[in-house]
C-alpha cells in the first residue's frame, strides 16, 4: 500500500498511546480514519484532537474481546466510509504475571484482548479486504515480549508470542491476494498500558496488584519505570507507516544490544536442542 491518501484506516485502541499515534499518522497521510476504543470519553477527545480541515476522522466504541462489538464497529466503518483498506489490530492490555499468584481471570482477560481481539479484527475485516479487490494491509501490534521470554511466566508475553506467529502465518497466506501484513514489535514506549486495569470489564473480576516484594511486583516496577522513559508513540507510528508502504512483515522500534542479546540467547538454545535431537 504505497498510496494511502483517500483510503480508509481502522485502528483499535485508538484513544491513546500507539493507537492514537497511528491514527494521527494516517490522517496526516491523507487517509480517512476510524478510531475504535473501549473508553468512550477518551475516544471522543482523541477524535477531536485529530480533526482538522480536510480530514475525516471518526470514532466508534468497541470492545475487541467481544466479536459482536468488533462486527458492529466494522459496520459503522463501512457505513461511514464505504471501504476499509487498512486494519490495525492494536488494542492491548498488560496483566500481572509470575508464579506466586496465577489468576485465571487475568489470563483470560489478557488473552481475550491481546489474542482474540486480533483474531476478531482479522475474522471481521478479512472477507471485506479480499472482496473489494483494492489491496490492503493488516497491522497487528505485538511486542518485543513476543520474541523473548524476558518477562518470565506472563499472560502478556504469551499473548504477544501468539500475535507474532499469527501474523507470520497470515502474511504467507495473504501475499497471493495482494494484502500485506505487518507485526509491530515495540520495546518500551510511553503509553498508558501499565494502567490497563482502568478498562478491565467486570466479567473478569477486579484487577490485582502483585506484592511489591515479589518477583512479579519488582518486575512490574522496573517495566513501569522503563516505560516512562520509553520511545514516543509518534516515532513508533512513523515506523509502522513506512513498513506499510514497503510491505514489511516485522517492525522493531528498538535495536539495542540488550534486546539482540536476549534473542540470540533464545535462538542459540533452540538450535542447540535441535542439534542434540539430530545427533540421536
Amino acid at each position: 500500500m504505497r498510496e494511502l491518501a483517500g483510503k480508509t484506516a481502522f485502528v483499535t485502541g485508538g484513544a491513546s498511546g500507539i493507537g492514537l499515534a497511528l491514527g494521527r499518522a494516517f490522517a496526516q497521510a491523507g487517509m480517512k480514519v476510524m478510531l475504535a476504543d473501549i473508553e468512550t470519553d477518551a475516544l471522543a477527545v482523541a477524535v477531536e484532537s485529530l480533526r482538522a480541515p480536510g480530514r475525516d476522522v471518526r470514532g466508534v466504541v468497541c470492545d475487541v474481546a467481544d466479536h459482536a462489538s468488533v462486527d458492529r464497529a466494522a459496520e459503522a466503518s463501512y457505513e461511514a466510509f464505504g471501504t476499509v483498506h487498512l486494519v490495525c489490530n492494536n488494542a492491548g492490555v498488560a496483566g500481572g504475571g509470575g508464579i506466586d499468584d496465577i489468576s485465571i481471570e487475568t489470563w483470560r482477560w489478557v488473552i481475550d484482548v491481546n489474542v482474540m481481539g486480533v483474531l476478531h479484527g482479522i475474522r471481521t475485516f478479512l472477507p471485506h479486504l479480499r472482496a473489494h479487490n483494492q489491496g490492503g494491509h493488516i497491522v497487528n501490534t505485538a511486542s518485543m515480549a513476543g520474541l523473548n521470554s524476558g518477562l518470565g511466566f506472563s499472560p502478556y508475553a504469551a499473548s504477544k508470542f501468539a500475535v507474532v506467529t499469527m501474523s507470520e502465518g497470515l502474511a504467507t497466506q495473504l501475499a497471493p491476494h495482494g494484502i500485506g501484513v505487518t507485526v509491530l514489535c515495540p520495546g518500551f514506549v510511553r503509553t498508558r498500558i501499565p494502567e490497563s486495569g482502568r478498562n478491565r470489564p467486570e466479567r473478569y473480576g477486579p484487577s490485582t496488584v502483585p506484592d511489591p516484594e515479589s518477583p512479579a511486583g519488582k518486575l512490574a516496577a522496573v517495566l513501569a519505570e522503563r516505560g516512562r522513559s520509553g520511545l514516543d508513540p509518534d516515532d513508533v507510528a512513523a515506523r509502522a507507516l513506512a513498513a506499510i508502504r514497503e510491505d514489511q512483515l516485522y517492525v522493531f522500534t528498538h535495536s539495542g544490544a540488550e534486546w539482540r542479546a536476549e534473542l540470540e540467547d533464545r535462538f542459540a538454545a533452540i538450535l542447540t536442542a535441535m542439534d542434540e535431537a539430530a545427533a540421536h
